[in-house]
């Protein structure tokens, strides 16, 4: 049997991974589950210990599967995500499809990025240290990382840092591959 610690862990990974997934803030997972602001980040940080009725709370403000919450390891095998059903944003004309792991948010996520003809990403900064790293499929993008600018064909790679403003914009319609890290 897994350790208190161990436990505590997974407990505080799964919760963690799975609000930053969402895109909600510490208030706003507080909100949507009636846990106060405080405790939810003590349970991510492994400080506290929940209670059932917390537990159930914050599973249930966030989706999750109750029952499977402290599994935290990847099943064996191969995991397929169908085209159909990665999570996808839409954002100023920008299909951003999420390619990467929810437990890998905020260390190194990968997106497909879908332009309409003349769409931008706009990005305020990131995480000091944070590195994207962009590859053009189809079309023409242009990147801007603070007061650099460059131009993107097919095939071209930009990596450039993303703790400063940052844009990409295309030129027509494009298609992308983007890596985040650090974020």
């Amino acid at each position: 049997m897994a350790d208190r610690s161990d436990i505590h862990d997974r407990l505080a990974a799964s919760l963690r991974t799975a609000r930053k997934a969402r895109g909600l803030s510490l208030d706003a997972i507080a909100k949507l589950s009636g846990v106060s602001r405080s405790m939810v980040s003590q349970i991510e940080r492994g400080e506290s210990s929940p209670t059932v009725a917390t537990l159930w709370a914050l599973t249930q403000a966030l989706q999750l599967d109750f029952a499977g919450l402290l599994e935290g390891r990847p099943a064996p095998g191969i995991e397929v995500i169908r085209a159909g059903s990665a999570p996808v944003i839409q954002r100023g004309g920008v299909t951003i499809r999420i390619l990467s792991a929810p437990e890998s948010v905020g260390q190194h996520e990968v997106y497909e990025l879908a332009f309409a003809p003349d769409a931008h990403l706009t990005s305020d900064p990131h995480s000091p240290g944070c590195r994207e790293h962009l590859t053009v499929l189809e079309g023409h993008l242009t990147v801007t990382s603070g007061e650099a600018s460059d131009s993107l064909t097919p095939g071209d790679v930009a990596r450039y840092p993303a703790d400063r403003p940052h844009q990409i914009a295309a030129k027509g319609a494009a298609r992308a591959i983007l890596i985040v890290q650090d974020s």
